[in-house]
Parts: structure tokens; C-alpha cells; sequence
């Protein structure tokens, strides 16, 4: 059986667009996740590597595509690497390849330095991002500027859903008519219970 060049996409929601990762690359097979890089549950990330075999490649558009923190990345490079897998990086065009008898046993050591050192720096820049998105926030609070998320229901449908859940109207059949998820129908109704 031949090897395999091997793409998996990430994006972390629906509405962003997978083209530009891994364009340039002639790939055999993609495997492409809209989900949230927190960890490395993700249906198609799991697909892929239950399809990677060994002397396959995985590209990967960038590090943070794969895992969110260094842990994750780690163990998944390992993990591939161990089973004969090379895993390549674009972005930050790195290769990580196994680790073959005969091989130079401190260039493995480096590849692995590197690894931590870009899985920490990308990780860090994550965290940096995120605090200056609170800040940003409650700046945006404080001058009466920000608002947070349009509620998904107005008073008036929201007492609407109450009424109807009080008389025995089934939970599922509520979400669907008002076009909104279980979860934020329940949100809704534990605010009834809470105010009443």
C-alpha cells in the first residue's frame, strides 16, 4: 500500500472558511473539523488519526490547528511520530519526522526542544489574546459600549415559552418552534424558576 499525504483542517465555528489551510498542498485525503481547538475530542481529528498508517504524512495548516496547548500537541506529535507517522507543520515549517535506527539521537532531542518551544510560544500568544479580548471588553462595559450577545428570545416570546412549558408542552417541540437550542430554551426556564 502506497503512503499517503494526509491534510486535517480545523476551524472554530461554522462560518469560517477551511480553503485557505493546506491550499497549496496535494493532498490524498482531508479530514476538516468545525470545532473548538480546547482539546482533542473532535470527531474528524479522531477519524484521522485512526486512518494515518505509518510512513503517512499529516499536514497540518499550523500548530494551534491541531492542539490549543502544548500537552495536547505534544502527545499527538508522539503519538504519530511513534507509529511512523511524520506530521508537517506549514506555518511554521517544521517537520516532525520518526525516529529511525541509525539516527542521530540529538537531532531528535532538537526536534522535540522545538516543538515545545513553538507549542509554548503559540500557546502564551493564546492566553495574551484572550486577556486583551477581557480587557477590551470590559473597557467596552465600563463606557457603555458593549453590550454581549442579543438575548435569542424577546420577553415577550420568552413568556410565550414559559406559559407553554407550564401547560405540558414537550421541551423539544418548544426549541424547534422558536428556533432556539434545548439548552437556551432550559436557560429560559430556569430563569422562571429563579425569579419565581
Amino acid at each position: 500500500m502506497s503512503h499517503q499525504e494526509v491534510g486535517y483542517v480545523r476551524v472554530s465555528s461554522a462560518d469560517q472558511n477551511t480553503q485557505r489551510q493546506l491550499a497549496e498542498v496535494k493532498l490524498d485525503k482531508t479530514f476538516e473539523d468545525k470545532a473548538s481547538g480546547k482539546d482533542t475530542h473532535r470527531p474528524q481529528l479522531q477519524a484521522c488519526l485512526a486512518h494515518l498508517r505509518e510512513g503517512d504524512t499529516l499536514h497540518v495548516h499550523s500548530m494551534d490547528r491541531l492542539a490549543r496547548n502544548l500537552d495536547d500537541l505534544r502527545k499527538l506529535v508522539d503519538g504519530l511520530t511513534a507509529r511512523g507517522v511524520s506530521v508537517r507543520f506549514h506555518k511554521e515549517q517544521l517537520t516532525f519526522a520518526p525516529v529511525r535506527d541509525g539516527d542521530d539521537p540529538a537531532q531528535a532531542s532538537m526536534a522535540r526542544l522545538m516543538l515545545s518551544i513553538m507549542g509554548a510560544v503559540a500557546e502564551f500568544e493564546r492566553s495574551m489574546i484572550k486577556e486583551r479580548q477581557r480587557e477590551g471588553i470590559a473597557i467596552a462595559k465600563a463606557a457603555g459600549k458593549f453590550k454581549g450577545r442579543k438575548p435569542a428570545l424577546t420577553p415577550e416570546q420568552a413568556a410565550e415559552v414559559r406559559a407553554k412549558a407550564a401547560q405540558g408542552a414537550k421541551r423539544t417541540a418548544l426549541a424547534k418552534e422558536y428556533g432556539i437550542s434545548r439548552e437556551t430554551l432550559y436557560a429560559y426556564l430556569g430563569q422562571a424558576e429563579q425569579v419565581g
